[in-house]
């Protein structure tokens, strides 16, 4: 508007200046002042009596009086100057708005003017309202709920942050609404109500619940947050402290399990878990603040799958017992182990499992060890030839115990159709003699009687099984070796090795427990790599198990005078030394005498991770086959379920492929568009996620479904909350 002027300070390029300036300006004798049609002047604090009144009008003003004659003031009908409220309410001149009359609501018009919010809106979306202070305040604190966590996450900064009228609103919402006082009460009192969680604090703290990575402070007030220890049926689960002192508790219970017998501990640790299990849907378990509780829900399992203690006489029996239901006790076992992250925690695990654990390991060792002494060895007909189909990829992965096999068996179930079948590795269960043992090329291996360290030899030259030999005998044989990320022919055979969990178990004792996960992620990722290739067909083997003894393994005693090669569960007797009760052939070579360690006893002081002896564990190892669908390798997905409780969207893809995540945007394509508290991984398939703004409820929105590189594969239109 070239015509319009402003009284103010001199700004000739804003058409803003004092009341002589105006009135040259008006007069079109300022040659920079150029303007069109009638001039419009706005006095911004000047009332219409002040001008009308020349004998006491301010000297300032003066020179503008006589505009009065030469113009029409804009007011109201009744002459009088417009408000805020009259120029929103009137039906004459005004909008004709529905604006409420009392104080509270002429306070809240100024604050939502000077904000700017109430100028943003459309007339229209504000016909058929009620405009009162609660809307008006609403403007400028939408969301009160999340407002109460951003200030109590950061009280200081978030003040300063809305100074004026936010600020002013959020104490107002807070009293009114809250029942607190942010400016006298204090966060801490906040997070008092908050652990309470009565009346209007369950929003809020429903929202911490889905949120509370966003509000990383918070937690800091609550752990200050003294609890209720009189009732003992209160619900304690929003207090820190309760959940600590619960840690503390079970530490303490689960060190006392080293001084109990075995049916002592079982009954110990289910009676744990009745009174600390419950511990594990509370928001701090989710947060990685209660680990033995997490713990304790497997070891609880490892004490109920030890009550049994038959293992059968024969090989075949044991195995068949193994394959169907033991193998849980080592997976749970390798479960709680995974839980501990500092030495206290990991030791308080380290006391559970040598008391349940141990003696059932032990055990079932023992059994073994009768049974293969009875059968006079594993594979008394020596080693059997494999024929492989065209299109057959061979994955060695380095020690893949059975029931980690289990573990990445559920996690290929989306690529494909798994198989997971065993057999015997061969004796000694260690790298060397194993891989060549599973490899498909084990009918041209041989050994010498005075290979000491294991080690077979290619059996037409005899020439050493090094690396170099080994992959010739697979590319004779037609297999083709797959190194780094290549990918080969698919119309072929290959050879593929990856897994590196054997050497992390040698390496790190364990800690192994804690990177399967990582480890298994790794080996799917390789196979999707020559999925996307056009492998359709897939052999896992593996060369041998192996025992993880938290607090080591017990000591067997060996004379070095005894033993060309030592290894931790297994030696090579000199030529001159009496066998022991556990002396057998190597596989490759009977002539080599092998002593193994009774039980889970190590030749070696103080190792908890090994192989290379006689137990279910190391022996008895997986072959997995996956088996993919003809054509362009199932990098499609579909979302088959789309549910909202509240703010929260459970969802479900089929085909449940590992390393797919979900999210929730305004924009399917534009990752910044997120409304969701979080990105989440789908887990089988399945994932819930939620919507961290609740302003964010009615709005149209998408569901995608991201790869583990973030590329989109699919999407759902959807609307929050419905």
């Amino acid at each position: 508007m070239p015509g319009l002027f402003e009284l103010g300070s001199y700004n000739p390029d804003a058409r803003s200046g004092p009341a002589v300036w105006l009135k040259c300006a008006i007069a079109g004798v300022l040659p920079e002042i150029q303007f069109q049609g009638v001039p419009v002047v706005y006095l911004p604090g000047v009332s219409r009596t002040e001008l009308r009144a020349i004998e006491s009008c301010p000297r300032s003003l003066q020179p503008l009086a006589e505009l009065q004659y030469r113009g029409v003031f804009w007011s109201q009908v009744n002459a009088k100057d417009w408000t805020v409220s009259a120029f929103l309410a009137s039906k004459n001149g005004g909008l004709g708005l529905d604006v409420a009359q009392d104080q509270a609501t002429q306070k809240a018009l100024l604050r939502a003017l000077s904000s700017g919010e109430l100028m943003g809106k459309a007339v229209h979306e504000l016909r058929g309202r009620l405009i009162d202070a609660a809307w008006l305040d609403s403007l400028l604190a939408p969301n009160p709920t999340r407002d109460i966590l951003v200030w109590m996450n950061d009280a200081k900064a978030t003040e300063c942050a809305w100074q004026g009228g936010r600020w002013e609103v959020f104490v107002s919402r807070c009293r009114k609404d809250f029942g607190f006082d942010p400016a006298k009460d204090g966060e801490l009192t906040a997070a008092e109500k908050l652990a309470a969680r009565t009346g209007s604090w369950g929003a809020v703290w429903e929202l911490y619940k889905d949120a509370h990575s966003s509000f990383p402070a918070v937690v800091d007030l609550l752990s200050r947050v003294q609890y209720s220890m009189g009732d003992l049926f209160a619900d304690t689960s929003a207090y820190p402290k309760a959940n600590d002192e619960g840690e503390s508790d079970l530490r303490y219970r689960l060190n006392a399990l080293s001084a109990m017998t075995a049916v002592q501990a079982r009954v110990a640790i289910l009676d744990a878990e009745k009174q600390h299990g419950e511990r594990r849907s509370w928001l701090w378990a989710q947060m990685g603040k209660a680990p033995l509780a997490r713990a304790l829900g497997h070891l609880a399992l490892v004490a109920q799958h030890t009550e049994a203690t038959a293992f059968g006489n024969s090989l075949e029996a044991q195995a068949e017992g193994y394959r169907k239901e033991a193998w849980r006790v080592d997976a749970e076992a390798l479960q709680a182990l995974a839980q501990a992250h500092t030495k206290a925690d990991q030791d308080a695990v380290t006391a559970a499992l040598r008391a349940v654990y141990l003696p059932w390991l032990e055990a079932s060792s023992v059994a073994f060890q009768k049974a293969v002494v009875e059968s006079g060895g594993l594979n008394p007909g020596g080693v059997s030839k494999v024929s492989d189909p065209a299109g057959t990829c061979v994955v060695f992965v380095d020690g893949l115990r059975f029931d980690v096999a289990q573990m990445l068996a559920g996690r290929l179930g989306g690529l494909g159709q798994v198989a997971l079948n065993s057999g015997w590795t061969s004796l000694p269960s260690v790298t060397a003699s194993g891989k060549a043992w599973v490899s498909p090329v084990a009918n041209l291996i041989a050994g010498k009687a005075d290979d000491a360290d294991f080690e077979p030899n290619v059996a037409a030259t005899m020439k050493p099984l090094n690396t170099y030999n080994f992959l010739k005998l697979l590319a004779d044989a037609g297999y083709e070796p797959l190194t780094g990320g290549e990918t080969g022919d698919p119309a072929g055979k290959a050879w593929v090795e990856c897994g590196d969990l054997d050497h992390f178990g040698h390496e790190h004792g364990l800690r192994l427990a804690r990177d399967i996960d990582s480890q298994l992620a790794e080996i799917v990722e390789r196979l999707q790599v020559l999925a996307d290739a056009g492998w359709r067909r897939f052999r896992i083997v593996t060369d041998h198990g192996w025992l993880l003894v938290p607090g080591s393994m017990p000591k067997a005693e060996l004379a070095k005078s005894q033993a060309e090669t030592r290894w931790g569960r297994c030696a090579v007797l000199k030529d001159s030394a009496t066998a022991t009760p556990l002396t057998f052939g190597w596989d490759w070579c009977p002539q080599v005498q092998i002593a193994f360690a009774p039980g889970i006893a190590s030749f070696v002081a103080g190792a908890e991770y090994a192989h290379g002896g006689l137990s279910l564990q190391e022996c008895l190892v997986p072959e997995l086959t996956l088996e993919l669908e003809g054509g362009t390798p199932a990098t499609n997905v579909s979302i088959s379920k789309l549910a909202w409780r509240g703010l929260r969207c459970n969802v479900e893809v089929l085909p449940p492929l590992p390393g797919l995540k979900v999210d929730i945007r305004t924009k399917a394509a534009a990752e910044d568009s997120s409304i969701a508290a979080a990105v989440k991984d789908l887990v089988e398939g399945k994932a819930s996620l939620a919507v961290a703004d609740d302003s964010n409820e009615g709005a149209v929105a998408v569901l995608v479904v991201l790869d583990s590189q973030g590329k989109l594969l699919a999407k759902m239109n959807t609307t929050v909350g419905e």
